[in-house]
């Protein structure tokens, strides 16, 4: 079996439904992703906007096992599988290999703070130790305004170094361009550089970069995709503006309900606005406000389809 590709273009951090009793929701899932891969997107299940850190291990192994059997194609996955325990990183990645995932979004271990770069090489090189497979590859995942426990360049550059096949790119989801171009400067061959929001997408592709994995590609796959395939064109900066006004309807302190408020809008399915504890829904105002200012600029989700249709 030939080694998974790296991955590139724009990936969504696919927003996880729930049942009325807080259960992932296999069903809806499995019809979200597939919306999202038919609009040019992978799937990073699992991350913050997937309100990974909410479900259990053995939650996010079943709802990865229902999806591959209802025939989503593992290599476009890349599950988060970065755990606080040691334990629980290996076990989900492990499973996330096995599978068959194209690759794995990993936090570091992220409870304790103030942690130093050698303990987090040190847990990175021991989840791939543990795993010891040659079809591992891992993107990292900084986002240091909500784990608090940020990767440093310096600590990337050394994890390439050391694990050149297997530490194959990172989502820098610092919202510090400055961040993200020394991170481009890396010289290691073939290092993907994600940016966490297509609002530095243009930039980040024209400075060499990968591609995006973000939150409102859950809503908006196909313009995301577009630029991701355009962005050589006149028309790129063009494309650029108008993801970004599309991101500004989204933005406030919590985009998961949104998102999931718009999904719910344009399926008329009010279960997936959802949330697990201790998140809560978008307050009926807001909603309203929400899918105005998203109506006012046109915006639709084509090829939405009722779950099971």
């Amino acid at each position: 079996m030939p080694a998974p590709e790296r991955f590139s273009g724009v990936l969504a951090p696919v927003i996880t439904p729930f049942l009325e009793d807080l259960a992932p929701d296999p069903v809806r899932l499995t019809a979200h992703c597939r919306w999202l891969s038919s609009h040019g997107a992978g799937l990073a299940l699992f991350g913050t906007n997937s309100e990974g850190n909410s479900l259990s291990v053995g939650e996010k192994m079943e709802l990865l096992d229902r999806l591959i059997e209802a025939g989503i194609e593992p290599a476009r996955m890349m599950p988060g599988t970065g755990c606080s325990a040691l334990t629980d990183s290996v076990e989900l990645t492990r499973h996330a290999v096995t599978s068959g995932c194209g690759g794995v979004l990993m936090l570091p271990p992220f409870y304790y703070k103030g942690v130093s770069d050698e303990g987090l090489f040190r847990s990175y090189s021991e989840v791939i130790e543990r795993i010891g497979s040659r079809d591992l590859r891992i993107y990292l995942y900084h986002i240091p305004p909500v784990s608090q426990v940020g990767i440093s360049v310096e600590l990337v550059a050394r994890l390439v170094k050391a694990w050149p096949e297997t530490v194959v790119g990172i989502k820098d989801s610092s919202g510090d361009w400055d961040n993200t171009s020394r991170l481009l400067a890396l010289s290691a061959d073939d290092f993907r550089v994600f940016s966490g929001s297509e609002s530095f997408l243009l930039r980040n592709l024209r400075a060499g970069g990968a591609g995006c994995i973000s939150a409102t590609a859950n809503i908006n796959p196909a313009a995301i995709s577009r630029l991701c395939e355009e962005w050589r064109s006149p028309e790129a900066d063009a494309l650029q503006q108008d993801l970004d006004e599309v991101r500004d309807c989204l933005q406030m302190p919590s985009m998961i309900p949104g998102l999931k408020a718009v999904v719910a809008h344009f399926l008329d399915d009010p279960a997936w606005e959802t949330v697990r504890p201790p998140l809560t829904a978008l307050e009926p105002a807001k909603k309203s406000a929400l899918i105005a200012k998203l109506s006012q600029r046109g915006f639709t989700m084509p090829g939405l389809a009722p779950t099971g249709e």
